[in-house]
């Protein structure tokens, strides 16, 4: 690993959330507790529906006491602009796209942490070896060795860190996911959207399916959303996957842990389903592990 690479994450964009009621305002839409930003400087949430099914994964930093940028896929940011503008009504806040102001990029390697230091950054895992930048455009980065996509996508595999893309939004409730393993979930914070499904599925511990890390054969072609049936574990649901090498893909899926084999977990009937012959690997958190970004 060279001292410092840099990553262009440019399937990242920006939402500038800005007024005198921000910080309320996403109080009451994320699963996070945004009182604690200003704090913090950074935090990870999630956009949930009614159903506590998680509509995008966000990432929130500080900018001033009355702006919050968003950083989120890019194929998603419309559809997320407008469903945070459905519950705006007399709030004092404007929700726009902040793309053509601000970029995206990722750090990676043992000068990271320094490097992120003098720019507005978020930790992408909990190592210290990888930051997030959010960099006004034009803003000159810093020399670094190039890195592909790919590889910062496996690394988020690695750490156990989900991303939501348009085919599996609203796809899962936010426990099977482990956003509350990664600690993108206050269960003290007041009610928000999805609030009464994930609190409950937290206090009655239902959550009877969670993501979990796999490496298969790298030509198997692992869609986000896809349904496959792994051998030994039965059906899942991909999350996201990447290259790992010329021998292994490594993905991330959800499915029934390997203390709860479901038997009535057969393959939806009629559904398109593909067999695959995965490994289990381990991820660098679990339930007594606490919050992790």
């Amino acid at each position: 690993m060279p001292d410092l690479a840099i990553t262009p994450l440019d399937d990242l964009t920006v939402l500038s959330v800005r007024g005198a009621d921000a910080t309320a305002f996403l109080q009451g839409q994320l699963s996070q507790d945004i009182s604690q930003l200003a704090t913090q400087g950074a935090l990870l949430a999630g956009l949930h529906n009614a159903q506590g099914r998680v509509l995008a994964l966000l990432r929130l930093l500080h900018l001033t006491e009355d702006q919050i940028l968003v950083v989120l896929p890019l194929a998603l940011s419309e559809s997320v602009r407008r469903q945070l503008e459905r519950y705006v009504l007399r709030s004092k806040v404007k929700i726009e796209a902040a793309g053509s102001a601000w970029s995206v990029y990722g750090l990676a390697g043992p000068d990271a942490e320094a490097a992120a230091s003098t720019r507005l950054h978020m930790p992408a895992d909990n190592g210290g070896m990888r930051h997030i930048i959010v960099a006004p455009r034009g803003e000159a980065a810093p020399e670094a060795e190039g890195s592909e996509r790919e590889e910062w996508r496996l690394d988020d595999i690695a750490a156990g860190i989900p991303e939501i893309f348009p085919a599996t939004s609203g796809v899962w409730v936010a426990q099977m996911l482990n956003l509350d393993l990664l600690g993108a979930i206050s269960f003290n914070k007041g009610c928000y959207t999805g609030q009464e499904v994930i609190a409950r599925a937290h206090f009655r511990g239902q959550v009877k399916r969670r993501m979990q890390r796999f490496s298969t054969d790298p030509e198997m072609q692992l869609v986000p959303g896809t349904r496959v049936v792994l051998a030994e574990r039965g059906p899942a649901q991909i999350v996201m996957s990447a290259l790992a090498g010329a021998d292994s893909r490594e993905f991330l899926a959800v499915t029934a842990t390997a203390q709860l084999q479901l038997q009535e977990d057969a393959p939806e009937a009629g559904s398109p389903h593909v067999s695959v012959s995965a490994i289990d690997l381990p991820l660098p958190y679990g339930p007594s592990a606490g919050p992790q970004l």
